[in-house]
């Protein structure tokens, strides 16, 4: 069996690739040119060069596969042009779809997102029936993934063998480039967070957002969509984790949001005349204002689902950055939540 995957250098696209290898399946991986392999360094896989705006490229990509992960996907908060993200994430993703269909992959997971989902204001955790509407999205990269969600939909009711999964925030090793929030425990780590928001978000390890693909495409149901998370916390208690890890004292002050509008709009600023991404973006400081907190249930029910101690998630992320670790890899979550006042019962997704 052939399993074509977009996104395989990426964090989660690379985690998945090697969950598939381990179980004795050939893998084949789109690859821009020049992009960087670093994360497959050594793996036994195919390369199919091309991208997802090139039509011909995907069509010898799923050539004879039998599933398709549609992994990929431009996952930024700020951008000098929109229009990337929009071209990568909804018309990469039908060109994707498409021409797996066109193929007659028999099976497709797609790789959606929460942020596509609805929340609940009171913080208890949201589940794939959760109400939601395009304008609740904020920003490029939600409303983009929204509209990228919509384009599966419209394949699923051509008949299209899709099933969809939305992780939620994956942290763990390999996270090499990193992603936004890969950056932020790397910061925290170094004590380079003094200070946080008052805002909550589900963490859960990269491998098991990866077994939870393998397990949509296994026993997923077509048409259905599944949420692949972990644990549902505060940014103050993840922060509080992770200065236990590795030894530091915790951040003890809290910023309100509003005070760091002007420091997001001047970075912003900034970054329009130097092309680098800022430090801080006003959509980042407009979705720290949601709780994004989710339920696994229903993966838990229907694909057999779990997913590890969020203390040994940690651990191996702060680890693959190279800090120093002083704090034990094994212990009880229950701990955690009796030090930062969250109850274990609301903890897990």
């Amino acid at each position: 069996m052939v399993a074509f995957v977009t996104g395989a250098s990426g964090f989660v696209g690379s985690a998945v690739v090697r969950l598939l290898l381990a179980r004795g399946e050939r893998v084949r991986v789109l690859m821009r040119p020049g992009s960087d392999h670093a994360n497959l360094a050594g793996l036994d896989v195919e390369i199919a060069i091309g991208n997802l705006s090139d039509p011909a490229s995907l069509a010898l990509g799923v050539r004879g596969a039998r599933s398709v992960y549609h992994v990929a996907a431009d996952y930024r908060l700020w951008s000098l042009q929109d229009s990337e993200i929009y071209r990568s994430n909804v018309g990469g993703t039908d060109n994707v779809l498409r021409a797996a269909c066109e193929a007659g992959v028999p099976r497709i997971v797609y790789t959606s997102s929460v942020c596509t989902l609805g929340v609940n204001d009171d913080g208890v955790p949201a589940d794939e029936s959760t109400p939601v509407c395009e304008k609740a999205m904020i920003g490029a990269y939600k409303i983009s993934k929204y509209q990228a969600e919509g384009k599966a939909r419209e394949w699923i009711a051509r008949g299209a063998p899709i099933v969809i999964v939305n992780p939620s925030t994956p942290i763990g090793p390999r996270d090499i480039k990193p992603t936004p929030t890969g950056l932020m425990v790397k910061q925290s780590a170094l004590g380079q967070m003094p200070a946080y928001v008052n805002t909550g978000l589900n963490f859960v390890h990269v491998d098991d957002v990866a077994r939870g693909h393998l397990l949509a495409h296994d026993q997923g149901r077509v048409g259905e969509r599944y949420i692949l998370g972990g644990y549902n916390l505060s940014l103050r208690a993840l922060l509080w984790l992770i200065a236990d890890l590795v030894g530091r004292p915790p951040p003890e002050a809290e910023i309100p949001r509003l005070a760091i509008y002007p420091i997001a709009f001047i970075a912003e600023a900034i970054s329009r005349i130097t092309g680098h991404a800022p430090l801080a973006t006003i959509n980042g400081v407009r979705l720290a204002k949601k709780l994004m907190y989710f339920s696994s249930a229903k993966a838990q029910a229907e694909l057999g689902y779990t997913f590890r101690p969020l203390r040994e998630t940690l651990y191996e992320a702060i680890a693959s950055f190279g800090v120093p670790l002083r704090g034990c890899q094994q212990s009880a979550d229950g701990l955690l939540w009796a030090l930062v006042g969250v109850p274990a019962m609301e903890s897990a997704a």
